[in-house]
């Protein structure tokens, strides 16, 4: 890690910090340890690795018994913009999963870099929350373009900052590896990854194409999830069943 340090922010006097900072409340960070130069809340490394057996979209997660499964955001925004807002009415809920992946806000390539820094903050911000209430937390790493996995244009890379070594972590290759310019760009983000983190074990949520993967494979240890669709068609009678219970 670079530089931490624990935060004093303080709200006296201020009704709905979450509001007046477009989501970034700092109370969600009171105690936490920030990494480097763009201050990222840190998430800790889970003392034991556990892998689920599953992972169910934040938008999906009444849909599946709760046991075995990991909550994801790999989703369009959309669809958990209400945590991003309101973490704490989803602490009683998460509780009930084995695992939840911090958020996956997005860092589009297009956005000003300064939107993107603003994202990642929020992604560990909750992720930091939500493990402080005990909830088992693996942190998303996501990247975009060069600017976010390289030092092109900072001495450290924004999309590895706030996340532990040689630990657990979770990144999405649904949906963003369609164009020749996207895999590239996800296989060179992969690639600093793993050489920045060094992770043990990396959960993939979505395909994995050998044209990316395959020259990774001795690297650390990875395991494939399946994205919703793919997900719900494969389990249909099992999530009928399941949805049936609930009734």
């Amino acid at each position: 890690m670079a530089k931490k340090k624990q935060t004093t922010m303080k709200t006296a006097g201020v009704k709905n910090a979450a509001v007046i900072t477009d989501g970034c409340n700092p109370e969600l960070v009171r105690g936490a340890d920030f990494d480097g130069i763009f201050e990222i809340p840190i998430i800790k490394a889970p003392e034991i690795i556990a892998i689920p057996k599953a992972i169910v979209p934040f938008s999906k997660m009444d849909k599946v018994s709760s046991s075995g499964f990991a909550v994801c955001e790999y989703e369009n925004d959309i669809e958990f913009a209400d945590l991003l807002r309101n973490p704490d009415d989803y602490v009683k809920s998460f509780r009930k999963f084995q695992a939840v992946i911090s958020p996956d806000a997005s860092l589009y390539w297009d956005a000003p870099f300064a939107a993107q820094v603003v994202n990642k903050y929020r992604n560990h911000a909750i992720g930091y929350y939500l493990q402080k209430k005990g909830i088992y937390v693996i942190p998303n790493v996501r990247w975009g373009d060069e600017r976010t996995y390289t030092t092109c244009m900072f001495p450290e890379p924004l999309a590895f900052a706030g996340v532990e070594k040689h630990s657990i972590v979770s990144i999405g290759s649904y949906g963003v590896i369609k164009t020749a310019l996207e895999k590239r760009h996800f296989k060179a983000g992969l690639k600093a990854m793993l050489e920045y983190l060094e992770p043990e074990v990396v959960l993939v949520y979505g395909s994995m194409p050998k044209a990316i993967f395959e020259e990774f494979e001795k690297r650390t240890t990875f395991y494939r999830y399946p994205d919703w669709t793919t997900y719900a068609k494969s389990n249909r009678d099992k999530l009928v069943k399941e949805a049936g219970a609930d009734d």
